[in-house]
């Protein structure tokens, strides 16, 4: 029997990714946000493209939605099971695959000859975005204690809301211009990716401490020509056909049988879901009821954007309510679960004619402040980007039909009964959470685990 040595981190040493600078880890966490912001932003930016993509490529909206529904299923489906490669091969590579693959995929869409391949493009787009996207949570987990990830997280939800408002103000703005068109918004999300792209080769570092150790053990190897120096990672290595199938299986095994999962996974779903239905049509009401052009609907989107900041600041507060009290976390997403039908409630009753457009652009505030908080406190909960995706896939395409059908009024008001209907969601888990987790296994297991955490940074 071989008896291993095995490779550790030293006390206080500066290749453990926890113990990086302070500013080496706020340049990690901007980095790996700003990702997350492109994708976003070309993820809503699309759907302003509408009018010169169906006359240039002789598609009907049908179509075109379909592309936008198309980046979402690979955002939500691919991660199941690429989000195991970062064990066998880090962070930083995922990073720069993925973001070199998502520049590829909006240089396709840019030089489309058809709508098939845009849906293509955009299935591919999703795919790859996600990949990085989906890293930042670890990158975040990987540099920063558990008790100081409450900012960073919510800047990284914050870049993720603001870029899905900032797309569609930007590509209004295109879309207005007749000599650019839906083309050039694709060629400016191949300009910034690129630019990315330069960045995280220059700046990003490898912060996954299993693949930092397993390094130190093959250059310990080889320096000394000693195979018994070996990483923890490598003596219980699993086959990564094992990890994939852990990854695939355990967010369906989540959403099957934790309540919480369930809940806060409905609740997001509905409200991501929501939020691909106005922009999918926001342009088209404001359009119709204030005779709004194209340029002018893009500025609409800003609403989510001011929506976003507004949550962040309620955030930066409740985060020093949660340092004396820990259930201060749910303070605010008790208050955003009546934030988000009040919005669409306004929106819906105040989009007409004789009411001035900033009445319902102020409802489009208010449902995108309570907005932020969910997808802010349902980001660290497993299975819940599958939810949330999928539904943001599936809700563009009914939802031209329902409005159609019912008006924009009624449609709206629809959705703002059932976000009344979710408002219970929150407040039950604020007041039986711990009853809830104290019956789940999962739950009892990952309180020991940040016990045990928290034991070993102090």
């Amino acid at each position: 029997m071989i008896n291993f040595s095995q490779v550790t981190f030293e006390d206080n040493d500066t290749r453990d990714p926890m113990n990086f600078s302070y500013k080496t880890k706020w340049m990690i966490t901007l980095v790996a946000c700003a990702f997350t912001g492109i994708v976003a932003a070309a993820s809503a930016s699309f759907s302003m493209g509408y009018q010169s993509m169906m006359q240039d490529l002789n598609c009907t909206q049908f179509q075109a939605t379909v592309g936008l529904s198309m980046w979402s299923i690979g955002f939500g489906t691919v991660p199941l099971i690429t989000s195991s490669f970062t064990e066998e091969f880090g962070r930083l590579n995922i990073y720069i695959v993925s973001s070199f693959g998502f520049m590829l995929t909006e240089i396709m869409i840019a030089l489309s000859p058809n709508i098939q391949t845009v849906m293509l493009g955009r299935l591919l787009g999703g795919a790859f975005g996600s990949t990085g996207a989906t890293l930042v949570g670890g990158s975040v987990a990987d540099v920063w204690k558990q008790h100081e990830r409450g900012q960073p997280m919510a800047f990284f939800a914050l870049v993720a809301v603001v870029g899905t408002g900032l797309g569609p103000v930007i590509a209004g703005v295109i879309e207005a211009n007749p000599r650019l068109g839906w083309r050039w918004i694709q060629w400016i999300h191949v300009m910034f990716t690129g630019a990315y792209f330069i960045s995280v080769v220059l700046l990003m570092k490898e912060t996954r401490a299993t693949i930092v150790l397993t390094r130190l053990a093959r250059k310990k190897r080889r320096e000394t020509g000693d195979d018994r120096y070996q990483a923890k990672a490598e003596m219980e290595k699993q086959k990564l056909s094992t990890l994939i199938k852990i990854s695939c299986t355990r967010p369906i095994y989540l959403l099957l049988t934790e309540p919480i999962v369930q809940g806060f996974s409905l609740w997001i779903g509905f409200t991501w879901g929501v939020v691909f239905a106005l922009i999918e049509s926001v342009s088209a009401e404001f359009q119709a009821v204030y005779g709004f052009n194209i340029q002018d609907t893009g500025f609409i989107f800003s609403t989510l954007i001011v929506g976003s900041f507004i949550g962040y600041l309620a955030n930066t507060y409740q985060e020093k309510l949660y340092q004396k009290r820990q259930e201060a976390r749910l303070y605010l997403p008790c208050v955003a679960a009546f934030f988000l039908p009040i919005g669409i409630f306004i929106y819906a009753w105040t989009a007409r004619p004789e009411v001035h457009w900033i009445a319902p652009a102020i409802g489009l505030t208010i449902f995108m402040s309570g907005g932020f908080v969910i997808y802010m406190v349902s980001s660290a909960i497993a299975g819940q980007s599958l939810c949330r995706n999928l539904a943001a896939s599936i809700f563009p395409l009914f939802t031209t039909q329902m409005f159609a059908r019912l008006t924009y009024r009624w449609g709206l008001t629809l959705f703002g009964c059932v976000g009344a209907a979710l408002v219970p969601i929150p407040w039950v888990l604020f007041f039986y959470g711990s009853r809830i987790r104290a019956r789940s296994k999962v739950s009892r297991k990952i309180l020991e685990e940040e016990e045990l955490q928290d034991n070993m940074e102090k």
